[in-house]
């Protein structure tokens, strides 16, 4: 079947941001999850995809064990990864010391789901990495960086941004509060970080309460 009139742009787009974002990304990423995770913790990476950036981590923190789950099959991953229904995580309760979300929860139309799914499945920590619909443009943004670095690989785009309030109240909602806040990422070299990086980003590990 030939490709769609769309599917070059999106592909040429996908391919230059990959080259220019996504290895800086991975690599500052995997630094901060490395550095928040506790000594010798179980990691399930939720929405992992290919599980590179857990894999970095792995390198990084030689202690810690990670298993990821994903609703899209990947042909090659980087650490041991198992579908499940996007809903349903497919282990018992207090399986993992640790649930992590890699930009993953404003993929999904209700995140508290998956937030309360974590918490079940989890002894201590949540740790997410996502976005803030804050500052100007905020959504147009957030969407534009979303679409260049997702849609090529088919991944959901339900474009659900929450502003910071909302994911406080998610959280108290489940039973989570924030250990540690980090707002100021480095995800992006200057000047690009002024625009794709000031108020966007966040990661939170997040403690059962």
């Amino acid at each position: 079947m030939a490709a769609s009139a769309d599917a070059k742009p999106v592909s040429a787009v996908g391919v230059l941001h990959g080259k220019l974002v996504s290895n800086r990304r991975v690599e500052v990423l995997a630094a901060w999850f490395a550095k928040l995770l506790p000594p010798g913790a179980r990691v399930l990476d939720v929405g992992c995809g290919d599980g590179l950036i857990s894999a970095v981590v792995q390198r990084k923190r030689p202690d810690i064990g990670i298993q990821g789950i994903d609703v899209l099959p990947r042909a090659q991953t980087h650490i041991p990864v198992e579908m499940f229904d996007g809903v349903h995580f497919p282990f018992a309760s207090a399986s993992f010391d640790v649930v992590l979300f890699s930009d993953v929860l404003h993929h999904t139309d209700e995140p508290r789901i998956l937030l309360g799914e974590a918490r079940r499945v989890s002894t201590r920590y949540v740790l997410i990495k996502d976005h803030y619909r804050e500052g100007w443009a905020a959504n147009a943004r957030l969407r534009f960086m979303d679409w260049v670095g997702n849609a090529r690989f088919g991944v959901a785009l339900p474009y659900n941004y929450w502003a910071e309030q909302q994911w406080h109240a998610a959280w108290q909602e489940v039973g989570l509060q924030p250990e540690r806040l980090v707002t100021k990422l480095g995800l992006y070299p200057r000047p690009s970080d002024w625009v794709f990086g000031a108020k966007l980003h966040f990661i939170a590990l997040l403690q059962r309460v």
